[in-house]
């Protein structure tokens, strides 16, 4: 069985949220749903997420800075962000998004299909990250046996036989 990968999604729009919520809704996904800058930023000092899903415009600050504050943190430099936004310009918003530091951005209405897609890719390399990252610590308590193994040995000295 695998456990549910976390996906933060922040918008401030309550209808937003509901309509990601019934697309990304599955038992392989853990959904946090903010509606807040601040409750984004407490939601990340809480839990290690997979990607973020996050609106552009928002009152408290847009989500070009969120991504920014989100992305200025060490422990969260390489969490993948994408934007999914109904504002459309000239190309200037997609623009600020990657310079702000996403992954993506994608505008509504959006093909569902597309977004799961998207967001599995970001879901199969935090499960594979994850996996790495338990087999290292089992392969440095191993190493760590086998060293003390071999220091009783040492510390024993020789073994003598007749």
């Amino acid at each position: 069985m695998t456990i549910p990968v976390p996906l933060l999604i922040v918008d401030d729009r309550t209808a937003n949220l509901a309509a990601l919520e019934a697309v990304l809704d599955s038992p392989d996904h853990q959904l946090v749903m903010v509606q807040s800058a601040q409750e984004a930023l407490l939601a990340l000092l809480q839990t290690e997420f997979a990607a973020v899903l996050l609106d552009v415009k928002m009152p408290d600050m847009t989500g070009y800075e969120l991504a920014r504050l989100i992305l200025g943190r060490k422990l969260n430099r390489h969490l993948p962000i994408i934007f999914v936004s109904s504002h459309r310009t000239d190309g200037t918003d997609v623009m600020l998004g990657y310079e702000a530091g996403a992954v993506d951005y994608i505008t509504k209405p959006f093909d569902p299909t597309v977004l799961r897609a998207k967001v599995a890719v970001f879901a199969e390399l935090y499960r594979q990250r994850h996996a790495l990252a338990a087999e290292a610590a089992e392969l440095r308590g191993q190493n760590e046996r086998l060293q003390q193994i071999l220091a009783t040995r040492r510390s024993s000295g020789p073994s003598t036989r007749n």
